[in-house]
């Protein structure tokens, strides 16, 4: 069962650019299609710029796509009367952001922290919403003493898990992370993760996972989503990366990080790094890809269905898709 429906989803700012008046556009988000399923995870890589969080943003409602449609089951979101909107956002997602030491009031204890979205969606009485409270510190690992206690008082890790328990506490059906474990330290990374994919079982949520380390996201996820410069340009199953990714960053960005037990030969990139708001005609990934050539430069690829390697759970957008693991 669909879940989440982004369709043609286009993100657009205005940034200064050509003196103190001249205005620029910088395309965050551009043709996004994408579909979650219940309970599934869908992992996004890519550099950073590239729009992973302004695809996170849209989701959760916090960003209005300039052009295109969410849908949440039946009903696109962006049609609906504002309060409405938020109403039906706020009880079936939930945000993980980056950083849980600003994503958190400092001046709030945990308990009022986490009956917030409660008081403002009216879930309960009093009473049960206290109960709630409870459940979630101690569903999210914590003990019961960090009730009363302030975000500075806590370590990293568990600031975290405060922000997970924020999350669903109205119960959501998808829960978006983004960059979750960045801003932690390395000891307690694997806690965090090892938390989320527990949640995930026990509620049966499906987990959008954003972020830099893509040998994480890839043991992570069913499907792995790829962005450059604001495009997606890959969707895979996760089992067919990075051996049998189509798209060259894809398999790229794969071999920058190897994996211990399967260690790729690293694939360098060379050339300029486009330029958001003056991108190059056709692919843009062209400048920097070894396998361009004019024709990468007269037109922007068509999503393509990989029919050897997963049918329609794979596509890629590619002029010279790669199909089997070489080096350039």
């Amino acid at each position: 069962m669909t879940l989440v429906d982004l369709r043609d989803v286009h993100v657009v700012h205005k940034a200064r650019s050509g003196g103190l008046f001249g205005r620029a556009r910088v395309c965050a988000l551009t043709g996004a299609d994408l579909t979650i399923a219940a309970g599934e995870t869908v992992g996004v890589v890519g550099e950073s710029g590239c729009g992973k969080s302004t695809l996170a943003k849209v989701l959760v409602g916090l960003q209005a796509p300039t052009s295109g449609s969410v849908w949440f089951g039946e009903k696109d979101v962006w049609t609906m009367p504002s309060g409405a909107r938020r109403k039906l956002i706020g009880s079936t997602t939930g945000m993980v952001f980056q950083d849980p030491s600003t994503a958190l009031n400092r001046r709030l204890p945990v308990r009022l922290i986490l009956r917030d979205p409660l008081d403002v969606h009216g879930r309960g009485s009093a009473r049960e919403r206290d109960a709630r409270v409870r459940d979630l510190i101690g569903q999210v690992g914590l003990p019961s003493s960090v009730a009363d206690l302030l975000p500075g008082q806590l370590s990293g890790g568990q600031r975290q898990r405060v922000a997970i328990a924020r999350a669903l506490a109205l119960q959501p059906s998808l829960l978006v992370a983004d960059e979750p474990t960045s801003a932690l330290d390395v000891s307690v990374r694997a806690q965090i993760l090892n938390l989320l994919l527990d949640l995930k079982q026990q509620l049966g949520l499906a987990l959008l996972f954003v972020s830099h380390d893509i040998q994480t996201v890839r043991r992570m996820s069913d499907r792995v989503v790829t962005m450059y410069l604001g495009r997606i340009v890959e969707v895979a199953p996760a089992g067919s990366v990075p051996d049998q990714a189509r798209h060259p960053y894809t398999r790229a960005l794969f071999s920058a990080t190897p994996g211990l037990l399967a260690p790729l030969e690293p694939i360098p990139l060379s050339g300029p790094v486009p330029s958001a708001t003056h991108p190059p005609s056709g692919c843009p990934f062209r400048t920097r890809c070894w396998r361009a050539d004019d024709t990468c430069a007269g037109e922007m690829p068509a999503m393509e269905v990989d029919s050897v390697n997963g049918a329609g759970e794979h596509v890629f957008r590619c002029c010279h898709p790669m199909v089997e693991a070489t080096t350039p």
